[in-house]
């Protein structure tokens, strides 16, 4: 965990959403994703089904809570229209102790566009509610913002090139203004 200077646990970087206002809008009357801080409130989430359960869209709460909600949801109405530590996509499915485990875990997100780095923050959301993950995202979204066209787009395998105008983005995150 990254600390300050004087020793303390420094807060995670919060994203704000950055995608389309329109969406924005329309996500103020969807629910919001359900608060899972517990293996008990993930059970009771995703029901007593053996099967693979998800893939849900996620966020994890500037509280340090996952929230996952139906896979059709926009990740700004899963996260009640507030900034994130985290967000993308996870998949569950029953482990041996009857518990839950995610089998998949990633941070696609094309509202809040967050960097990889918030993987720490999506692992604690996890670990607090009891579930085994696979350590690391199973797919990592590498989000940037072109300079040239100011369009965000979607790298692929290190590729950095704007799809829209094929100039060439930072190599550093810069989709959107990280909040502490």
């Amino acid at each position: 965990m990254d600390t300050d200077r004087g020793g303390r646990a420094a807060p995670p970087t919060a994203y704000r959403h950055v995608g389309p206002p329109v969406i924005r809008a329309a996500a103020r009357d969807a629910p919001p994703g359900t608060p899972v801080a517990s293996a008990a409130q993930l059970s009771d989430r995703l029901g007593r089904q053996p099967a693979p359960a998800g893939p849900f869209t996620c966020t994890v709460g500037t509280d340090g809570v996952l929230r996952p909600a139906d896979r059709r949801s926009e990740h700004v109405a899963c996260a009640g229209g507030g900034a994130v530590p985290g967000a993308g996509e996870a998949e569950f499915a029953r482990a041996a102790d009857g518990g839950h485990r995610a089998v998949e875990a990633s941070n696609p997100s094309t509202g809040y566009c967050p960097d990889t780095a918030c993987r720490p923050a999506v692992a604690a959301a996890l670990e607090r509610a009891g579930v085994r993950h696979p350590g690391g995202f199973t797919y990592a979204a590498v989000f940037r913002r072109c300079p040239e066209c100011g369009e965000t787009s979607l790298t692929r395998k290190g590729f950095f090139v704007c799809v829209f105008c094929e100039s060439e983005p930072p190599a550093r995150w810069n989709a959107g203004p990280p909040i502490a």
